[in-house]
């Protein structure tokens, strides 16, 4: 994997971190008591400086109640993972809802294809 690569994936997985640190209403030095490491530690992490190992993804999602696979299915650019994450997200919702947001991105989808084809990207 590129450095730039690696950046961006580190970057998408701490940008995740620090959502769920905030819907959990926890502060960095909360999460880093519970998981006994420094609070610089949960920084650089949550601003994608350090890469969390895989055995400090699985203490997040403990801490934070959430799918390990949450955090790598936002950062992940490939079409299957990224459709994995809508899912996520839309489970919960009310049937009405879901098809509501269904067709928005289906609109969307066609809004952006037809933009592309007239080679205005």
């Amino acid at each position: 994997m590129e450095a730039d690569a690696k950046k961006r994936l580190a970057s998408k997985i701490g940008s995740r971190i620090a959502r769920a640190r905030l819907d959990a209403g926890l502060t960095q030095d909360e999460v880093a008591e519970r998981l006994g490491i420094g609070n610089q530690a949960v920084s650089r992490m949550e601003r994608g400086v350090a890469m969390p190992t895989l055995e400090r993804l699985y203490e997040f999602a403990g801490l934070f109640n959430c799918r390990v696979d949450s955090f790598l299915l936002e950062a992940s650019p490939r079409e299957a993972d990224i459709g994995a994450s809508i899912a996520q997200k839309l489970s919960g919702l009310p049937l009405a809802d879901r098809e509501f947001l269904s067709t928005i991105v289906s609109l969307l989808g066609d809004h952006l294809r037809k933009r592309k084809r007239k080679g205005k990207h």
